[in-house]
């Protein structure tokens, strides 16, 4: 199961209502933060989340309402020593401009104190735990070498505890190395395999996250199959011109892409103050119904339907 926290859902500027773009993504003990907008450390400690385990950042670009939260956030974390090392994952064209930010401004090219960790990385897998793994991908806007991050689970074999009875295999050790995949000896001297208490393997849960976009329809094969998807919504199918002169998308164009990329679920940030949520979601819901508009503070699981 993945956890979402929207820290901040405006587009461009604060709002009073909203904050830049920010939120958090909680795998188990692991959290990953995704954009960086001013204002973001606040959020964090109005959500409840706090600073712990913080220690990984994904940027999708490096234009300043997704950044400049950053300096605020390294140099608290530094001062107060919430955690072990900060990791910063990012195009190239976006690192370039946290190193400005961080090294020469926060730090003023001074040691950190503790690991602090700039990656730029490429479109492919970029982290991999016990349980699941991110990779990035291409999108385009407005030439700023943005990334879209997608979480998928790995697949499991459930354990069948009705067949585990069935051959007397005690709870405790010899059924966790089962659900591992390792075969076992009992004491009585019959030889369990995993497959005869494991049931067919089912698809781990996948998240995609996409921050401003200018061509969602570049996105589908990136996107498909997502059980949920959070991107950006812009502006309204009535000023699309504006849209695509500066880099962004519809409510209505993201939800095409919903649609045609068989998501389970579409998520819509990047909130402009020009419209109302309503109309916002109307436009997108026309098209793709299980459609959601979040808020600073809104939190969404992505699980396992049934």
């Amino acid at each position: 199961m993945f956890e979402i926290t929207f820290l901040g859902t405006s587009a461009s500027a604060p709002s009073i209502k909203r904050g830049l773009s920010s939120l958090v993504v909680q795998h188990d003990e692991y959290r990953f933060m995704i954009d960086c907008g001013e204002g973001t450390q606040r959020q964090l400690l109005k959500s409840g989340i706090g600073f712990k385990r913080l220690n990984h950042i994904l940027l999708t670009h490096g234009h300043l309402d997704h950044i400049l939260g950053l300096a605020g956030l390294v140099s608290t974390f530094l001062r107060w020593e919430a955690i072990e090392e900060i990791n910063i994952y990012g195009s190239r064209h976006t690192m370039e401009r946290v190193d400005d930010l961080i090294n020469g401004v926060v730090l003023r090219h001074q040691p950190a104190g503790i690991p602090l960790n700039l990656y730029d990385i490429k479109p492919g897998l970029i982290f991999q735990a016990e349980k699941f793994q991110i990779t990035a991908f291409p999108v385009d806007h407005r030439g700023s070498s943005s990334l879209g991050y997608r979480f998928d689970e790995y697949g499991r074999r459930p354990f069948l505890p009705e067949k585990a009875e069935a051959l007397s295999v005690p709870p405790g050790p010899w059924r966790k190395d089962l659900v591992a995949g390792k075969e076992i000896s009992l004491p009585d001297g019959r030889t369990i395999l995993p497959d005869q208490v494991l049931g067919a393997e089912q698809p781990g849960i996948s998240l995609a996250v996409v921050g401003d976009v200018g061509k969602p329809e570049k996105l589908i094969e990136h996107v498909r199959g997502a059980d949920a998807l959070i991107i950006e919504a812009t502006y309204l199918k009535e000023e699309q011109e504006m849209a695509a002169t500066y880099g962004h998308s519809t409510a209505e164009s993201v939800a095409c892409l919903a649609n045609e990329a068989g998501v389970g679920q579409l998520i819509l940030t990047h909130i402009s103050r020009r419209y109302r949520d309503a109309d916002i979601l109307d436009e997108a819901r026309a098209i793709f119904p299980d459609t959601l508009l979040a808020r600073d503070f809104d939190t969404f699981q992505v699980k396992r339907k049934g």
